[in-house]
């Protein structure tokens, strides 16, 4: 397995050279797996199992597209990135497409020369204190040391919301969420602020979440979702519509259990244009009929990754909250399949 944690300088040196050579279509089909960037380690999110397989919500994406390109979720190789180099892998073109709890923003869209294709996860920052520090709300922490990861949205957010509350702090900069943990619970900082699921995802990790609680202020919108470079449309229309393949067919009630029933034909229309039973969609992009129907049946539809990874019942315990359906009250919503 490769881990590219060390890949900053490598991709930095590559920067101009790999960008118009690698991670087209054809590219991906030559090479005969996908290259995805991941993030170094959170727990729902992309973590190791006990067999050192990668798996969390994140990494679905990634072998949605996979099973959308090959018909095999397994034809995928997983580099791990920190948030600092992160964006130079990709721009290196040492991996094709990135997901992993990246917020999309005007700079990195229009000056890193990035395109976003969708948010997988409406989430807004947030801090996390020990119960012990006796805090209930953030503007509460003045003076206080706070954990936060270089290169990061959250960092910028931070340093806005003191400075507009009047508070001071002292950042303690760290470098990977596994970083974080061990800093925060070493007694490093008294805060750690992130993402509201990553401090979720951080918390369910601990030897007792109970010690821990996480404070009600969210100060940001934080878009997260899967992205490739500029100037390959074709490319990013296989991530964007595999991605919205899973949020399309959990409001169409298509699930890992009746799939292949309705693969064959149904009398909606929609069902059958994007499960490959009419139209020709899949030729549109360049892949197979049942494209959708194969990233579906990766991991199951958006509704079932997220209860099976992040979901209430798992020790992450995030709502759907904004991230459900828009017909539940949520922002989720993909374009027509027609």
């Amino acid at each position: 397995m490769k881990n590219s944690l060390l890949l900053g300088a490598v991709a930095a040196a590559g920067l101009v050279a790999g960008a118009a050579g690698a991670g087209t279509l054809e590219d991906v089909k030559e090479r005969g797996k996908l290259n995805c960037g991941i993030s170094t380690g959170l727990v729902g999110f992309a973590s190791q199992d006990a067999n050192g397989e990668w798996q969390g919500f994140d990494v679905a994406v990634c072998q949605a597209v996979a099973a959308a390109v090959f018909g095999d979720p397994k034809a995928v190789e997983f580099t791990p990135v920190t948030n600092k180099v992160r964006f130079e892998v990709l721009n290196s073109g040492e991996i094709d497409m990135l997901s992993r709890n990246t917020t999309w923003t005007f700079s990195r869209d229009v000056d890193l020369k990035l395109d976003f294709l969708g948010v997988n996860y409406y989430d807004g920052q947030g801090f996390m204190v020990p119960t012990e520090l006796g805090v209930s709300s953030a503007k509460e922490l003045d003076g206080a040391t706070v954990c936060i990861q270089q290169g990061t949205t959250t960092e910028l957010n931070l340093a806005d919301y003191f400075r507009v509350n009047n508070i001071s702090y002292e950042p303690v900069p760290i470098t990977t969420a596994s970083e974080a943990q061990q800093q925060y619970l070493a007694g490093a900082c008294d805060v750690y602020t992130t993402d509201a699921s990553g401090l979720a995802a951080t918390r369910a990790a601990f030897e007792d979440p109970s010690a821990h609680v996480i404070l009600p202020e969210i100060i940001s919108k934080e878009p997260l979702g899967p992205l490739v470079r500029h100037g390959d449309d074709e490319w990013g229309d296989v991530v964007r519509w595999s991605l919205n393949a899973l949020i399309a067919a959990e409001e169409l009630d298509i699930t890992s259990a009746n799939i292949d029933e309705l693969a064959a034909g149904t009398d909606n229309p929609e069902i059958n244009r994007l499960l490959g039973s009419e139209g020709t969609l899949g030729e549109m992009l360049g892949l197979s009929a049942d494209w959708a129907a194969s990233a579906i049946k990766a991991n199951g539809n958006y509704g079932e990754i997220f209860e099976k990874y992040i979901g209430e019942t798992t020790p992450i315990g995030l709502a759907r909250g904004l991230n459900a359906q828009w017909t539940d009250g949520g922002l989720l919503y993909a374009p027509p399949f027609r």
